[in-house]
C-alpha cells in the first residue's frame, strides 16, 4: 500500500452502466459488477466514506436511438429508473461481500429504497456505510454525470471520480484517433472551452463553481480505484 493511504477520506465514485454490461450487449453481467464490489470494498475496508452514482446506459438511455420519437422528458424518467436497477444490483453485490450499503433514489420509491434526504446520507456515510445514489437528480435533461456532481458536493466529497473505459481526458477521442493525447492535469475551463467529451458542461461547471476536483481514469485496469485513493498517478486530474 502506498504510504499515506488514502489520501481522500469522503470521495463520490461516478460509474457509467455500458461497464456494468461487461461482454454482453446489453442489460447486466452479474460478474463484473461482483468485481466491482470487491474493488470497492477494498477501498471501504481502508476507512474511506463512499457514495456512487450509477449511469443506466447499459438498460435504456434518454438520448439514444432506443427513445428516437419518444417523448423526452418520458424517455429520460426511463433512464433515471434503469439507475435504480443497476443501484439495486450493485448493492445487492457489495452486502453480499459484508459491506452494508444504502441506496436512495431521487425519485421516491419506498418499497425498493430510502428517498434522497440530504441528512441521513450524511448519517450513513458517517456511520460506515456505502450510499449509492439513484435516479439521477430526479429531474429530466440532466445527466447522471450533473447528478453525480450535485450529489458530491452535497456530501462534501473530497473528490469526484469517474470511472470510464479509457484511461483518462484526451484532446481528442483515443477510439478514433490512436494518435490521441492524454492530459495528466487539465483546468475546468479549458475542458469547456475545448469540448472535450469528459462530463457535460452543466456538472464541469458546477464542478468549478464549487472547487471539486475531478478525476477521469481507466476502471477495466483492476485496482485502479485503489491507486486513485492512494494518491498514484492514474488518469486525468481536472481541476482549478
Amino acid at each position: 500500500m502506498t504510504a499515506g493511504c488514502p489520501v481522500y477520506k469522503r470521495v463520490l465514485l461516478k460509474l457509467s452502466g455500458e461497464i456494468f454490461m461487461g461482454n454482453l450487449a446489453g442489460g447486466l453481467e452479474m460478474k463484473v459488477v461482483d468485481a466491482l464490489a470487491v474493488e470497492i470494498k477494498e477501498v471501504f475496508d481502508m476507512g474511506v466514506q463512499i457514495g456512487i452514482v450509477i449511469g443506466g446506459g447499459n438498460i435504456f438511455r434518454g438520448r439514444s436511438e432506443d427513445a428516437a420519437g419518444m417523448d423526452r422528458t418520458a424517455a429520460d424518467y426511463m433512464g433515471m429508473l434503469a439507475t435504480v436497477i443497476n443501484s439495486l444490483a450493485l448493492q445487492s453485490a457489495l452486502e453480499h461481500i459484508g459491506v452494508i450499503t444504502r441506496v436512495q433514489t431521487a425519485i421516491e420509491m419506498r418499497a425498493v429504497a430510502e428517498p434522497f434526504i440530504h441528512r441521513r446520507a450524511m448519517r450513513h456515510l458517517e456511520k460506515g456505510r456505502v450510499v449509492i445514489f439513484a435516479g439521477g437528480t430526479g429531474n429530466p435533461y440532466f445527466t447522471t454525470d450533473t447528478a453525480a456532481t450535485l450529489r458530491a458536493v452535497e456530501m462534501r466529497a473530497d473528490i469526484l471520480l469517474k470511472a470510464t473505459k479509457v484511461e483518462g481526458v484526451y484532446d481528442t477521442d483515443p477510439i478514433n484517433n490512436p494518435n490521441a493525447i492524454m492530459y495528466e492535469r487539465i483546468s475546468y475551463t479549458d475542458v469547456l472551452t475545448r469540448d472535450l467529451k469528459v462530463m457535460d458542461a452543466t456538472a464541469i461547471s458546477l464542478c468549478r463553481a464549487n472547487k471539486l476536483p475531478l478525476i477521469v481514469f481507466n476502471l477495466q485496469q483492476a485496482g485502479n480505484i485503489r491507486r486513485v485513493i492512494c494518491g498514484e498517478k492514474v488518469g486525468t486530474i481536472v481541476g482549478a
